[in-house]
């Protein structure tokens, strides 16, 4: 008798989905505020300090990404395969990982943000803003990082709408902490970090409130399940896997605004108002990754390839018409965006010469975005470490035949390479996947 795929429709993919979407989608609009109140004050060096000191902090958090990605595709596979006391000690590790992790950051802060700017060509003024910016924000590193981690155990059960509840609290009271720290106290550069600051923490003690339930249960202190070494051994070969990955993604992107430094202030704000956009194209996109993530981790768990299949199948199609949408509403509406983010004039002209690449990113980066969903979910981490390291290789080529000659279209064209890359090397390792799910071997 052929196997079916109970359950998975249309309707519990958007489920999942669209509370994400709409979380997700207020991460970038508070970098979008962010950018845009310190762009009120008429000058491109706040502007680009916030950019800088912003992508700093996020690439030593994101160090971490794999805490997110990787209690996901743990969590949701334990869900599948009915075992609800390791679902619980996953949550346990995920916050202890969380607040060590941020409390190592704080104490490494020093050699870590000297570091950053060894390799940051920015002008003095940037660079002092922006190391101000980061000496704030630093602090609040245990709070971000352990969000990750229960972040990742919500969307594994299908709980996304706690998951929204958190992020828009959080964001929500970022945005309005920006407004008053900035516009009505004349706080500056500083004044968004310490908006940013008190808005992590409280996010933290709400998350912890979302999972009242699991913290109820006794299983979440069986110390002897939470520290079993055979399964903190797999956790960390799936997390290393994923961290090397997200280091090599990230040193993309933030090689991107550092070498777009180097063309000058004026084009390391427009780049920096630019990636505003791309910023909320990827959050977006992600919530459908996600909602592969979750899905197609239950599917693995159960050792379902149709269920895997359906999974994937529904959850990109739902991508791709997000991505027509997010187009549209790019090319219609991109240069209105640009000039409510940047006052300055030869800020929103500059952005202006480069916006056409920037429409180009939801097309051609669809299908990255949900393969590394299907990967995650499947913990098909090792082959993400390698095509990761393929796709950023393709991009360092491209980048040193492009930019010399063409500047930062050049670095534009680069950039929207990795994308491509990412998806070719990652497509060609599904069928492995496939297959390995069948005979239950993931």
């Amino acid at each position: 008798m052929a196997e079916t795929a109970p359950g998975i429709t249309h309707a519990r993919v958007l489920k999942i989905a669209i509370p994400i979407v709409i979380s997700n989608a207020t991460v970038p609009i508070l970098g979008a505020v962010d950018t845009g109140v310190v762009g009120q004050l008429g000058l491109a060096a706040p502007i680009g300090a916030v950019g800088i000191g912003a992508i700093i902090i996020a690439s030593l958090y994101w160090f971490f990404g794999f805490l997110r990605m990787g209690t996901t595709g743990l969590t949701s596979q334990a869900l599948g395969a009915g075992r609800m006391g390791e679902v619980t000690a996953l949550l346990t590790r995920a916050v202890m990982v969380g607040v060590l992790g941020g409390t190592a950051v704080i104490v490494l802060q020093v050699p870590l943000f000297w570091g950053a700017f060894q390799v940051s060509p920015a002008s003095r003024e940037v660079e002092a803003m922006a190391r101000g910016y980061m000496q704030i924000r630093v602090w609040s590193a245990p709070a971000a990082i352990a969000i990750f981690g229960i972040t990742g155990w919500l969307i594994a059960q299908e709980r996304t709408r706690g998951v929204l509840v958190l992020q828009v609290w959080m964001n929500g009271l970022n945005i309005l902490l920006d407004l008053w720290f900035v516009l009505g106290l004349g706080w500056g550069v500083n004044g968004v970090a310490f908006a940013t600051f008190l808005a992590e923490w409280s996010g933290f003690a709400l998350a912890l409130w979302l999972c009242r339930d699991a913290f109820a249960n006794p299983a979440w202190r069986n110390w002897a399940r939470v520290f079993d070494r055979e399964r903190l051994r797999h956790m960390v070969v799936v997390n290393v896997d994923i961290l090397i990955r997200s280091l090599l993604l990230m040193a993309i992107f933030v090689s991107f605004l550092f070498l777009g430094s180097g063309f000058g202030d004026v084009t390391l704000a427009a780049n920096q108002v630019l990636l505003q956009f791309i910023e909320i194209t990827a959050y977006a996109l992600d919530g459908f990754a996600f909602s592969a993530e979750a899905l197609v981790g239950q599917a693995v768990g159960a050792a379902s390839v149709t269920r895997l299949r359906r999974s994937i199948l529904l959850a990109s199609f739902w991508a791709v018409v997000g991505t027509v949408l997010l187009s549209l509403a790019f090319a219609l509406w991109g240069g209105a965006i640009i000039d409510l983010m940047a006052k300055a004039p030869e800020v929103r002209a500059e952005a202006r010469v480069y916006l056409s690449y920037m429409l180009m990113v939801p097309l051609l980066g669809v299908a990255s975005w949900m393969l590394d969903g299907v990967f995650i979910g499947a913990t098909r981490t090792r082959d993400m470490r390698n095509m990761a390291i393929l796709s950023t290789g393709a991009y360092v080529v491209a980048a040193l035949l492009l930019v010399p000659d063409h500047g930062n279209h050049g670095l534009w064209i680069a950039f929207l390479f990795s994308f491509v890359a990412r998806a070719i090397t990652l497509g060609a390792r599904y069928p492995a996947l496939e297959r390995a799910a069948g005979a239950g071997a993931l």
